[in-house]
């Protein structure tokens, strides 16, 4: 009987309720992880801005190997969604245990990328010895250790499929919490441990990945859920493999991108000094920060969206993107208000100079004009995926960050003046938006408007 009732409360709930419950857990523990993330880099700057610059040109590989595991989870627990609100269980069983191998599978790739490729990549961005060796230290570490985190993320995406959004967030606070008690003690050497410096922010993060990993395994496999994880007599079947990927491919080539965003800008913001690549690194930690409660509650859209769209009510899937947006853009505003009139203070953290501090302020008042329209962008992200249509998410993140922001931002380096640089964010944003409304209003014409019911109990239920 407990298996029915948490199977039907995704088709039965009143919608902006379960959007309530299932996304505040999420949005906590996604605010908790960014602010690790941020608390990451401050402890770094108190090493150099240096220590500070090596971190930043690091994080485009952070990126890609984050995007890969996200992606895949993205899929899997997509795919959970949809099979649970059309009642075929046993698919959704496959789904859970395809993705844990494809997880471990894909961290391989980062493991050999970390032995033979870290020391290369640094030096693809500067030649300062320090940076280089920074640089190389941690990227080395969290490559090479990247199985923890790619196993965490597929966990906590399967559990998130089934609508339980409880567990993940105590994952990824148990990673948090730990990441940011060893920072300092890895770091600076406190408590008998030896002064480690930037490859201690490394190892303190992967440890906390880890420590997260385990929990997240042993829950996995001990706690009731509705799908159930064996590996005994497993077989990759084709057809789940690309069910997965029809959605986790364009969501880890969309965060990729993101990547080679970032490495290009570096490059670009190189040739001003290294001190604005820093900015631009400060930047995107500040952004995470807004962002990840945004990215909480489309973790708790995606399943809501799955089931109702894979049960055929249309009415509930369009009322939780109706709900996403509103809620969004109040996050959003708020973000946009912090860095407007907290510009100096959010700098000052990072141990900011008055160099940095003059190029920084104006950046992050100008950067985080794309706050708002990203908003409708990552709803609508959101609800392409959960529809199964990963790929408007590909084409829309593409005219954002490649097609749009690089070039703009190219052509406006030009009249060399580095603030005028920062503008090519919002405008691609504002791009992106008009765009992701287009692709919204084909996909509701063609397949929306006349979505079929499956699960007609779930309506009789709700009544």
């Amino acid at each position: 009987m407990q298996q029915v009732t948490q199977e039907n409360k995704m088709g039965t709930t009143p919608i902006l309720r379960l959007i309530i419950n299932m996304s505040l857990p999420a949005m906590f523990s996604m605010l908790v992880q960014s602010l690790y993330n941020v608390v990451d880099s401050i402890f770094v700057s108190w090493v150099s801005e240096e220590a500070l610059t090596a971190v930043s040109l690091a994080f485009p590989v952070q990126t890609v190997m984050i995007a890969v595991g996200v992606g895949t989870g993205v899929g899997v627990s997509s795919l959970i969604s949809r099979r649970l609100g059309a009642a075929r269980q046993e698919e959704a069983d496959a789904a859970a245990v395809h993705g844990l191998v494809l997880e471990a599978l894909s961290s391989i790739v980062f493991i050999l990328f970390g032995l033979f490729f870290a020391r290369p990549f640094i030096q693809m961005f500067t030649q300062n010895p320090t940076i280089v060796d920074y640089g190389t230290d941690y990227l080395s570490i969290v490559t090479i250790l990247s199985v923890g985190s790619m196993i965490q993320i597929c966990c906590e995406k399967i559990i998130q499929g089934t609508g339980n959004m409880i567990w993940p967030m105590i994952f990824q606070l148990t990673g948090a919490i730990t990441n940011i008690i060893l920072d300092p003690i890895m770091i600076f050497g406190y408590f008998g441990c030896p002064k480690m410096g930037v490859a201690g922010a490394a190892l303190a993060t992967v440890i906390g990945q880890f420590v997260a990993c385990g929990l997240s395994i042993f829950v996995l496999l001990t706690q009731d859920h509705q799908v159930t994880i064996s590996l005994r007599g497993f077989r990759f079947k084709g057809s789940t493999i690309r069910e997965i990927y029809s959605v986790g491919a364009p969501s880890i080539v969309m965060q990729s991108i993101g990547s080679v965003l970032t490495s290009c800008m570096n490059m670009i913001l190189v040739g001003f000094s290294e001190t604005a690549v820093s900015v631009l690194g400060v930047y995107y930690k500040l952004q995470s920060f807004v962002l990840m409660p945004l990215f909480g509650l489309t973790q708790g859209l995606m399943p809501i969206m799955g089931y109702n769209f894979g049960a055929g009510i249309k009415k509930r899937l369009m009322d939780a993107l109706r709900w996403g947006l509103i809620i969004g853009f109040g996050l959003m505003l708020i973000g946009t208000l912090l860095f407007q009139f907290g510009a100096d203070l959010l700098l000052s953290i990072f141990n900011a100079d008055e160099n940095m501090l003059s190029m920084g302020i104006p950046a992050l008042r100008t950067m985080s004009l794309c706050f708002l329209p990203a908003t409708f962008g990552i709803v609508m992200s959101t609800f392409f995926q959960a529809t199964a249509h990963g790929l408007y998410s590909l084409v829309i993140s593409l005219i954002r960050q490649l097609i749009v922001i690089l070039p703009v931002a190219y052509l406006l380096s030009l009249t060399g003046v580095l603030g005028n640089v920062w503008w090519a964010y919002p405008i691609a944003e504002l791009v992106a938006m008009v765009m992701s409304t287009f692709m919204t209003l084909r996909l509701y014409r063609k397949e929306i408007q006349n979505l079929k019911l499956v699960r007609e109990d779930l309506i009789q239920q709700a009544e």
